[in-house]
């Protein structure tokens, strides 16, 4: 190579056998030579877009590396979800075993670039009411249980990942006892609640603003059967964007209305369902903040670092209104190595 030559790009293997594949398949319904990045994911998965050939809009392509990732679960909880009504991307061509799907597109427009204090009510609402369409549908058996084993192996990476390892703090025998406390409680609540779908991560970054039928749902691979309000907590206590308390509330009742007219199980009090929204809420705020930390400090992706108070401000808010929770606040003050904060009355 002559020395004003370029290195050449390093290989990217599965990108080939993904090339390959597409063009093998019949009817070659896609342009090969338009691949493009479409996203990447916290995860090992990657997708792709590409030009239909019929030259009606484009399509994408998953690249989920076996044996990181399986499709399968994909490829269920797409028929599941289908079958409810709501949007979701079509499965056009699959290859289990490499790890390899063909998708509809449903556009690159997020909820989280669309929400503004004009447009939100209305992407709410269309949420709220998807959501609603396949809890009302859900049936035992279908998914795996979310039960007290995952809820609390979903906690322990709070003090594993976002104490241990972001905070460098080694927590005490008398600390980890306070926290397992906290956490019996919050477990005892979550496991409480009634049982429906769990699509895991029902929040502005997975939720597509479509023409019709808002809103297109992605990245539901990990669903789950599980406690009812998790989903709601994840899409209205969202770590990317914030709302104030009494919009979030006055979205919470209007999802409570129409779940009691769907015939869902929720509480019919509801200040004991809001409560059951806020425990379900630090579950996952708790989860969050360790898989946020690991990301950076496991796997080197710092995006989420910058999201991280926004979640703890959520965490220290629920804490600090529940008696049985505050020991939760005096620990994140003892971590964070800063006094009782002004304010809180004991």
């Amino acid at each position: 190579m002559s020395s004003n030559q370029s290195p050449a790009a390093p290989s990217d293997v599965r990108l080939d056998a993904l090339k390959t594949w597409l063009a093998a398949l019949p009817g070659a319904p896609a342009r090969v030579e338009s691949i493009r990045p479409a996203s990447a994911d916290a995860s090992f998965r990657r997708y792709f877009r590409a030009d239909a050939v019929d030259g009606q809009g484009s399509l994408i392509i998953m690249d989920a590396p076996p044996p990181q990732e399986d499709v399968r679960p994909f490829i269920h909880v797409a028929e599941l979800f289908g079958e409810t009504g709501v949007s979701v991307p079509k499965i056009l061509a699959q290859d289990v075993d490499n790890g390899f799907l063909l998708l509809s597109d449903l556009g690159n427009t997020t909820y989280l670039n669309q929400l503004s204090p004009d447009t939100a009510h209305a992407l709410y609402i269309s949420a709220i009411e998807a959501l609603v369409l396949i809890q009302a549908q859900s049936k035992p058996g279908q998914l795996p249980e979310y039960d007290r084993a995952l809820l609390l192996r979903e906690l322990m990476l709070f003090p594993e990942w976002y104490v241990g390892k972001h905070l460098g703090v080694e927590m005490t025998a008398t600390q980890t006892e306070q926290l397992n406390k906290v956490f019996d409680v919050l477990l005892a609540n979550n496991l409480a609640q009634p049982q429906v779908y769990v699509h895991r991560d029902y929040h502005s970054r997975n939720l597509m603003v479509l023409s019709q039928g808002n809103p297109g749902i992605l990245d539901f691979q990990d669903a789950v059967y599980g406690p009812i309000t998790y989903d709601l907590v994840s899409l209205l206590r969202d770590a990317y964007v914030q709302w104030d308390e009494e919009l979030v509330l006055d979205w919470a009742i209007r999802y409570w209305e129409r779940a009691k007219r769907a015939g869902l199980p929720v509480n019919p009090d509801i200040d004991a369902f809001y409560r059951d929204f806020e425990f379900m809420g630090l579950q996952r705020h708790l989860k969050v903040l360790g898989i946020f930390a690991r990301l950076y400090h496991r796997d080197g992706k710092d995006g989420y670092l910058k999201d991280l108070p926004l979640v703890m401000e959520y965490t220290r808010k629920t804490a600090g209104r529940y008696k049985e929770l505050a020991p939760l606040v005096r620990l994140l003050d003892d971590f964070e190595a800063r006094g009782p904060q002004v304010g809180y009355t004991f």
